[in-house]
C-alpha cells in the first residue's frame, strides 16, 4: 500500500472537517494588482488551487484592488493570464476586493456604532509617532473618545469628498499597549482622491488591505486563508474584523513559508524599479523570475510544478537554491524536446575533397532517447560551420576535437580529418581545411577504426544567422542586489541548422552539446529569428539521497 505523505496544512484541514468546523474546503488566491507575479506566487497558486481540488472543493482568484495609487489593469491582465498559464481554472469564481466596496463601507459603520471605530485627524508622522515600538506602549489620539455621532458626521464627510487627501483617516479602536503593532488601532481607511481601475470616482475613500481582506474572505466563503508567515502577526487583526463585523463562520488562516529563491530578484517593489530605470526589458525580461519573464525564457508549467512540489510546504523559512529549478526544466525537456545543431561562434570548416556543388541529404533523430520525436533531414555540403571551440591549433592533453591530422567525426555525416587553417592578422583562426573519409557515413556500418571525438556542425550553404541571447545571474550578490553587467550577452553572428524555418515564437529546443533554448516570443520574427538560452545542459544540483 502507497504511503501519501501529507503536510501540516493538510492535517489541519483533515481536522477541521472531521469537527464539523467546515463541510467543504473553499480557498483562494488574492495577489495585489500592483505588479506582475513571481515564482513565489507560483508556489500559493498551486498549493490553495492543489488544496481546493483534493478536497473537491472551490478556488477563488480575487483581485485585492484596495490601492488605485499603485494598481493598474495592465496588472489585472498579466495575473489572469499566468494564472491561467499555470492550468487554475477560475473561470466561475473570478473576484475583485472592489465588489464589495459597498459592504465594507457599511461594515465601517457598523464598527463606529459598536464603538470600536473612530475618525481620527492625526497625521501619518503623528500617527507612527503615537504607535510607539516593540519595547514601549503606543499612547492613545486625543481623538479616541470621540462619540458615535460625531465619528458617523465625520466619516460621512470623508464619504462624500470633503476631507483632502491625508487629513482624516478611520482607525479600529483596539488596544495601543497590545504588543502585536497591528493591534494598536490599526488604520481601516484613507482619503484617497484618485480614480479606480473599475470604480472609476465612485469612491474617494479605500479600505486598507488589513481591514478589506478578511472581510473579502468571509463574504466568499473562504473555509482557509492560506498564506505566507509574514502575515503571521497580522491573522489577530483579520480575526477581531470578521468578529467584529459578525461574520460567521469565520476563515481561519494558516500560514506557510514563502518561497526565497538564491540570487535572484524577487520583491515587486525592486522588480518594478528594475522596469522603469530601464535596466531590464520590462516586467517579462527573462533575467527575471516573473512568471511571464520564465514563460518568455523557455520555462514550462509542469516544469514550475515540479518545482513547487520539490520545494514542499514548512513553516520554517529558508532559501532554495536556483539550479533547482534549472533542474526542473532540464527534466521537463530533455525527452519533450528535438535536439537541433546550432553554432553560436562559427568557424567555417572546408571539406577540400569533398565535390564542389555537391549536396547530399543526411537523415538524423531528432531525439536519441525518444525514438517518438522522428527524424529530420539535413543538407551536407563542401562547406560548414562548426565552433571555434572544436578547432585549436596547439591543444591541451586529453582534447579529442579538431586540430592539425587529427581526425573526427561531424555528428550524423562522417569522418573528418584536419589538414590545415589560416589565420588573419591578430592570429584568429579565420578558416579550417580537411578531407572526409566517404567509406565513414554514420550508419553504413563501418568499423575500419574508430574516432574519440565528435562534434556538430551547420550547413553553411541552408543553415540560418540567427541572434543568440545567453542569460546569466542578473544580480551579483543577494545582499546588495548589485547588478551583473555580464547578465545578458548577445551573439548576433550565430547559424542553425535548416529545419527551423517553420518554427513558431514560444518554441523550444535543444542546442546540441549546447543547452536548451527557446524562440523570443518578444522579439522574434521569420527575418531575425530570436532564441533565448532557456538553461545549459550542465546542472549543479543533485536530488537528495
Amino acid at each position: 500500500m502507497e504511503v501519501v505523505s501529507r503536510n501540516f496544512i493538510e492535517h489541519e484541514i483533515d481536522k477541521d472537517l472531521e469537527e464539523g468546523v467546515y463541510s467543504e474546503v473553499c480557498t483562494r488566491f488574492p495577489p495585489e494588482p500592483n505588479g506582475y507575479l513571481h515564482i513565489g506566487h507560483a508556489k500559493s497558486v498551486l498549493l490553495n488551487y492543489g488544496l481546493s481540488k483534493d478536497y473537491k472543493g472551490t478556488f477563488h482568484l480575487r483581485f485585492d484592488d484596495t490601492n488605485p495609487v499603485k494598481e493598474d489593469v495592465e496588472y489585472v491582465e498579466s495575473i489572469m493570464e499566468d494564472v491561467k498559464w499555470l492550468g487554475v481554472d477560475f473561470k466561475d469564481h473570478l473576484h475583485f476586493a472592489s465588489d464589495y466596496f459597498d459592504t465594507m463601507y457599511e461594515c465601517a459603520i457598523r464598527l463606529i456604532n459598536k464603538g470600536v471605530a473612530y475618525v481620527d485627524d492625526l497625521s501619518a508622522d503623528e500617527i507612527r509617532d503615537y504607535r510607539g515600538t516593540l519595547t514601549e506602549p503606543g499612547k492613545n489620539s486625543p481623538y479616541r473618545e470621540r462619540s458615535v455621532e460625531e465619528n458617523l458626521s465625520l466619516f460621512q464627510e470623508m464619504k462624500d469628498g470633503l476631507v483632502e487627501d491625508g487629513k482624516r483617516v478611520l482607525r479600529a479602536k483596539i488596544n495601543m499597549a497590545s504588543p502585536n503593532l497591528n493591534m494598536r488601532d490599526p488604520v481601516l481607511y484613507r482619503v484617497a482622491h484618485i480614480s479606480h481601475h473599475r470604480t472609476g470616482n465612485q469612491w474617494c475613500i479605500y479600505p486598507m488591505y488589513d481591514f478589506a481582506h478578511p472581510i473579502e474572505d468571509a463574504i466568499e466563503g473562504i473555509t482557509h486563508s492560506i498564506c505566507t508567515l509574514e502575515f503571521e502577526d497580522h491573522r489577530p487583526l483579520y480575526d477581531w474584523v470578521v468578529k467584529e463585523t459578525e461574520f460567521d463562520p469565520r476563515p481561519r488562516q494558516i500560514e506557510f513559508a514563502k518561497l526565497n529563491l538564491s540570487d535572484v530578484v524577487m520583491g515587486k517593489r525592486y522588480i518594478k524599479k528594475l522596469v522603469d530605470e530601464k535596466t531590464v526589458d520590462g516586467w517579462d525580461d527573462p533575467r527575471l523570475v516573473t512568471l511571464s519573464a520564465l514563460r518568455r525564457r523557455g520555462y514550462t508549467k509542469e516544469a514550475i510544478e515540479e518545482f513547487v512540489k520539490m520545494v514542499g510546504v514548512s513553516k520554517s523559512n529558508g532559501i532554495v537554491d536556483y539550479a533547482m529549478l534549472e533542474y526542473c526544466i532540464r527534466e521537463d525537456l530533455k525527452l519533450k524536446r528535438s535536439r537541433m545543431m546550432a553554432i553560436l561562434d562559427p568557424v567555417k570548416l572546408v571539406i577540400e575533397n569533398y565535390p564542389e556543388g555537391k549536396t547530399e541529404k543526411l537523415s538524423m533523430p531528432n531525439n536519441m532517447e525518444n525514438e517518438g520525436l522522428g527524424q529530420r533531414e539535413l543538407t551536407f555540403s563542401r562547406e560548414l560551420y562548426i565552433e571555434r571551440e572544436d578547432f585549436m591549433v596547439v591543444p591541451p592533453k586529453k582534447y579529442f576535437r579538431l586540430y592539425p591530422d587529427n581526425e573526427v567525426r561531424l555528428m550524423g555525416a562522417y569522418f573528418v580529418k584536419c589538414t590545415g587553417y589560416d589565420l588573419d592578422d591578430e592570429g584568429n583562426v579565420t578558416c579550417v581545411y580537411g578531407t572526409y573519409d566517404p567509406e565513414t557515413k554514420s550508419g553504413s556500418g563501418f568499423t575500419g577504426r574508430k574516432v574519440k571525438g565528435t562534434i556538430h556542425w551547420v550547413n553553411a550553404l541552408d543553415g540560418k544567422k540567427v541572434e543568440v541571447r545567453l542569460y546569466e545571474k542578473l544580480i551579483q550578490d543577494d545582499r546588495t542586489y548589485a547588478i551583473n553587467p555580464d547578465s545578458l550577452k548577445i551573439v548576433r553572428n550565430a547559424y542553425v541548422e535548416n529545419n527551423f524555418q517553420d518554427a513558431k515564437p514560444g518554441e523550444s529546443f535543444q542546442f546540441v552539446r549546447n543547452g536548451f533554448y527557446c524562440i523570443d516570443t518578444k522579439d522574434s520574427t521569420e527575418e531575425n529569428m530570436v532564441f533565448n538560452r532557456i538553461v545549459s545542459l550542465k546542472s549543479t544540483f543533485r536530488l537528495p539521497k
